[in-house]
């Protein structure tokens, strides 16, 4: 299998894909979900990753970050995957790899396609027909937009106020839920490729800086 291509210009937003081995449901219960949502926060700590929306699901995971720091995405994203393998196959006495080789890296423009790939994330899993709306999926940043935690807070929340062009916290939701259910309505919940398998989404000369970059992510 080709190795993940992966291309960089700091300060810019990914969506980020990695998958279990062989597409197995390693992630099928709910103790490793929590257990990958709490390497998340750790890495929020460590690395000073910036979150913008997030979804764990039985066989891979979405994340879309901005690019603030150097080397916080991939030093987020070793630790994250490292630690959760790890736990899974010592509790299970379990040898072999518990990843795909890489994660997939998409940069997206901080216009429409942002707001297109937070409602793309929310809704995996009613695509996927496991719920009818994303608040009954527990693991995804859809919570923690809706309803910001005391403790253990992942969402960058300021800075996505700031992408998407809301100006506090209390608009952001507000628009949020109405970008998720108006989404639903329309009922065209189809698998959309781009957000998981191109170097960039966005206008032609966005993607066309992307497509030239030399640096790796």
């Amino acid at each position: 299998m080709p190795r993940a291509k992966r291309v960089a210009i700091p300060g810019g937003v990914w969506h980020l894909t990695h998958r279990c081995h062989n597409r197995q449901f390693l992630l099928k219960f709910q103790r490793d979900r929590n257990r990958w949502r709490h390497w998340l926060f750790e890495a929020k700590k460590r690395y000073g990753l910036s979150v913008l929306n997030y979804i764990v699901t039985s066989n891979h995971v979405h994340l879309l970050v901005l690019d603030r720091k150097p080397s916080a995405i991939p030093r987020s994203l070793q630790l994250i995957s490292g630690r959760v393998a790890q736990e899974y196959n010592q509790r299970k006495s379990r040898n072999g790899a518990f990843w795909e080789d890489r994660y997939f890296a998409t940069a997206v423009s901080t216009d429409h396609h942002l707001i297109q790939c937070l409602i793309y994330i929310d809704l995996n899993m009613v695509r996927a027909g496991m719920v009818q709306h994303p608040a009954q999926w527990r693991d995804s940043g859809y919570h923690d937009i809706q309803i910001p935690p005391q403790r253990y807070r992942v969402i960058d929340q300021d800075a996505l106020c700031v992408l998407t062009g809301c100006r506090s916290p209390e608009i952001l939701r507000s628009c949020h839920k109405r970008w998720i259910q108006e989404e639903l309505e329309k009922g065209q919940l189809e698998r959309q490729a781009q957000w998981s398998e191109e170097v960039a989404v966005g206008s032609d000369s966005f993607r066309a800086r992307f497509m030239q970059a030399k640096t790796v992510l």
